[in-house]
């Protein structure tokens, strides 16, 4: 493999430095580089970011490759700036057995855009009532660590408190999808003024937050790890906030669609912006993106939610939940995070890469842009502005609630342990 020298690149929003890679690692960072027939990227005024790590993605294989499969999804994982992925486990048949885990382990591995980690279904089928495979999967080829029944809850206390006690064994992490079933007959938005003036069923914000409060309190009790996902509400944030402050160990991520969509966009009746957990208060953002910024929230997943175009072009009622977002979810941390300032690029790397990769036990993903280091690296031209065509996303869905909407930077190059899968925006 040749070397590639990427030349005058803002390391982390820093000041501009040459990235030499050599094979699969980084052979040197500083000034005034220079390598012998190298390939020269020439950076100067974009961002250099380790890749983007994403635990929550759902690449539908097997089962539902009319929505997505696993070479689409990391095909826009690797347009995103994605290096890594955790695969949720709510494919046909449900990621609960080593041999599901493997096939979409191995077919990550195939296609090698980025590096797809499978999550283990913590109950057999996703139903909640019996627990699954969980140190089978583990110690299978797959080598899963992180389990979660996303897209159903582990209701049920005695289950939870089960899975916990077992991934504790190996230092895996039960994330959960945080959603009182009873709470949430019927619900189709977020309750509040905009579902009574609408009419629709309402998913009250106590829904998600009950369920927290639960599951830190049994992570505290059984002394293993618990991570929320796509936690939505200011509530929950004071939930996390003192779950912390006891030392309980909780981690949890929010979307990019819940750091700038508001329910009031439910008003227009398109089910592009149906998604679950429901899009809540302007109230609800700011205190999420306030917890992002401060690390109450530990990092930003995506929960890219490919549905076919039948499964969105219909009534609001009849419309699948959910949202892609691999493609536009660092354009949506510049816009909420960066350009606001609440956070720096320092910060979206810790956000969407470190902090991920370490949850999920990402090996090789998350580290520092230095020497002796794997190539797994990202270069955002930050100072881009464009409007999100999805006619132009690698894809296989095109349900994104921004498009036509006006977006900052744009992802020229990944690499991932030194071989570029994006070259100047365009896959290779």
């Amino acid at each position: 493999m040749s070397k590639i020298l990427i030349r005058g690149a803002k390391v982390l929003g820093g000041e501009p430095q040459d990235v030499l890679i050599d094979g699969e690692v980084i052979e040197a960072v500083g000034q005034g580089l220079s390598a012998e027939g190298a390939e020269v990227v020439e950076a100067a005024g974009k961002v250099l970011l380790p890749g983007l790590v994403d635990l929550h993605t759902h690449l539908r294989e097997p089962g539902r490759e009319d929505s997505e499969t696993v070479l689409t999804g990391t095909r826009a994982a690797a347009s995103g700036g994605y290096t890594s992925v955790f695969a949720m486990a709510n494919t046909f048949p449900v990621a609960d057995t080593a041999g599901v885990v493997e096939q979409v382990w191995r077919l990550g591995k195939e296609h090698g855009y980025c590096d797809v980690q499978p999550i283990g279904a913590v109950t057999v089928g996703l139903e909640g009532k019996k627990l699954a495979e969980l140190g089978a999967m583990h110690e299978s080829a797959a080598g899963v660590t992180v389990f979660s029944d996303d897209g159903k809850c582990v209701d049920d206390a005695v289950i939870m408190r089960r899975a916990l006690e077992y991934v504790k064994a190996f230092d895996g992490v039960v994330a959960q999808h945080a959603q009182e079933p009873r709470l949430t007959e019927g619900a189709q938005m977020n309750e509040g003024v905009v579902s009574a003036e609408l009419g629709l069923g309402g998913w009250p914000a106590v829904a998600e937050e009950s369920i927290i409060a639960r599951d830190v309190l049994l992570a505290e009790h059984v002394g293993s790890r618990v991570h929320i996902c796509h936690l939505s509400t200011a509530g929950s944030v004071e939930i996390v906030r003192w779950a912390k402050s006891r030392g309980i160990q909780v981690t949890a991520e929010v979307t990019p669609h819940h750091l700038l969509l508001t329910d009031e966009l439910v008003r227009t009746y398109n089910p592009v912006y149906k998604v679950n957990p429901p899009l809540r208060t302007e109230r609800d953002v700011r205190a999420l993106r306030e917890a992002l910024a401060d690390g109450t929230i530990d990092i930003v997943a995506t929960d890219h939610a490919p549905h076919p175009h039948e499964d969105k072009d219909c009534e609001w009622a009849a419309a699948a939940m959910g949202m892609v977002g691999l493609e536009t979810a660092l354009s949506v941390v510049q816009a909420t995070m960066v350009d606001t300032g609440l956070l720096d690029w320092a910060g979206v790397a810790d956000r969407m890469s470190v902090k991920p990769a370490q949850i999920g036990q990402a090996t090789g993903h998350g580290r520092p842009v230095s020497a002796g280091e794997p190539a797994n690296l990202t270069l955002v031209d930050t100072e881009y502005r464009g409007q999100v065509d999805p006619a132009g996303f690698a894809s296989r869905s095109r349900n994104t609630p921004y498009e036509g909407r006006e977006l900052p930077g744009r992802v020229t190059h990944t690499w991932l342990r030194g071989k570029a899968t994006v070259v100047d925006g365009k896959l290779t």
